[in-house]
């Protein structure tokens, strides 16, 4: 069973078992796809400079999920602000989930400095809003995820979902 704690100098010891690496491993690597999906492409002059094209919210409800609308009640505003932030934002969320990738290299148990300890918690988060997202998480989904037969395809994802919320409890725990 995975554990997390703080280490005497700083940072923080991340301790997977080999399946629980295999599966962040591969929840990262699903959500960078994720984000390569529907992105700029590089001969985008203005994604180069941080600038997209788009105006309204992605059509993947994970991706909406993962880059809102930052005025609800104006669309205009909203498509702005969108155009101006989401490359950015895309890229920076790339980047945490190359960050965990990196880490999870260094073995079975990474020590991860303060500032990595702090991209694994947006990367888990990342990946905790879309599998919760494609589940339709609802304040109730313990009680959700009883109920379902253990044949059900999403029992699988409503264990990852629910073994996710520990890693990123303990590590929240461990940083602060």
């Amino acid at each position: 069973m995975s554990a997390v704690e703080r280490v005497q100098g700083g940072g923080v010891s991340v301790r997977l078992e080999p399946e629980e690496a295999a599966l962040v491993r591969a929840l990262m690597e699903q959500l960078l796809a994720l984000l390569d999906r529907d992105a700029p492409g590089p001969g985008d002059e203005l994604a180069a400079v941080g600038i997209s094209e788009r105006t309204s919210p992605p059509d993947d409800p994970v991706l909406a999920r993962l880059f809102p609308d930052g005025y609800r009640e104006d669309d205009r505003a909203a498509g702005e602000f969108r155009r101006y932030t989401e490359v950015g934002l895309r890229e920076g969320k790339r980047e945490a989930a190359r960050t965990v990738l990196r880490t999870l290299d260094r073995g079975p148990r990474p020590v991860l400095d303060e500032e990595e300890a702090q991209v694994w918690l947006r990367a888990l988060n990342d990946v905790r809003l879309a599998l919760g997202t494609r589940l339709d998480i609802t304040e109730e989904w313990e009680e959700q995820a009883a109920e379902l037969d253990p044949a059900d395809p999403r029992t699988p994802m409503y264990a990852a979902y629910d073994w996710l919320t520990m890693l990123q409890e303990s590590l929240v725990r461990a940083v602060w």
